[in-house]
């Protein structure tokens, strides 16, 4: 196989095991050094409901689950999962559910420099590890800044509505795609695995989409 083989995420920066399953799939590709690959971030609202400006973490946890403290035993086994991948999931700082449209944008833009997966990963740790306010904008300029992208450019572009209507559009596809877990991996376009799978799974899939796309490619080759 000589192209790389794409792999679209569909995933949320607020979604822990969005956070655990983008660390799983980077254990999947170690385990297959020899397929080339292409990774794209596709946005998805896990909370479309949630206010551009966010709400406090309690209202959400009431909102969504029934109380902070019905939240507490799921809390737990993400905690769990996160901390056996070497992650740090520090649930108790996070004051405020961010809407994740800004975020997005961000890791659009970061994409421009090859970012995007950096981007991704920083976001997800400010919230998770950090407990940062994801709708706070100069934490998200600094976070830009950080991804080696230009502080003053990105906080004009947050300032405007540049790619609002296309992340919203882009988040809403996937719904109506079918997606509603994240977060799920979409190998070459041929196969959909869904959920933080395991990264022995993620690499078997790998395998199976890449001998797939190459079938297709030599079927169309030998039908010309």
């Amino acid at each position: 196989m000589t192209a790389p083989l794409q792999i679209d995420v569909v995933s949320d920066v607020v979604c822990p095991w969005c956070f655990i399953g983008k660390r799983r799939l980077e254990e999947a590709l170690q385990l297959r050094p020899d397929i080339p690959v292409e990774i794209r971030w596709r946005p998805y609202f896990l909370n479309d409901w949630v206010p551009r400006d966010g709400i406090s973490r309690d209202e959400y946890l009431t909102t969504k689950f029934g109380s902070p403290e019905r939240y507490k035993s799921i809390a737990g086994r993400v905690a769990a999962a996160a901390k056996a991948e070497g992650l740090s999931y520090n649930v108790d700082k996070i004051a405020r559910q961010p809407n994740t449209l800004d975020c997005h944008r961000l890791i659009l833009w970061a994409r421009n420099t090859g970012a995007a997966g950096k981007m991704k990963q920083r976001l997800m740790e400010l919230y998770f590890a950090e407990g940062a306010d994801l709708t706070d904008r100069d934490v998200l300029v600094q976070a830009a800044a950080d991804c080696g992208m230009d502080a003053q450019l990105t906080r004009e572009l947050l300032a405007s509505n540049r790619d609002v209507d296309r992340v919203t559009q882009e988040a809403g596809q996937a719904k109506q795609a079918g997606i509603d877990g994240v977060p799920c991996f979409i190998f070459g376009g041929v196969l959909a695995v869904s959920g933080a799978q395991d990264p022995a799974y993620l690499a078997e899939a790998m395998g199976r989409a890449a001998d797939e796309v190459e079938k297709r490619g030599n079927a169309a080759t030998a039908a010309e």
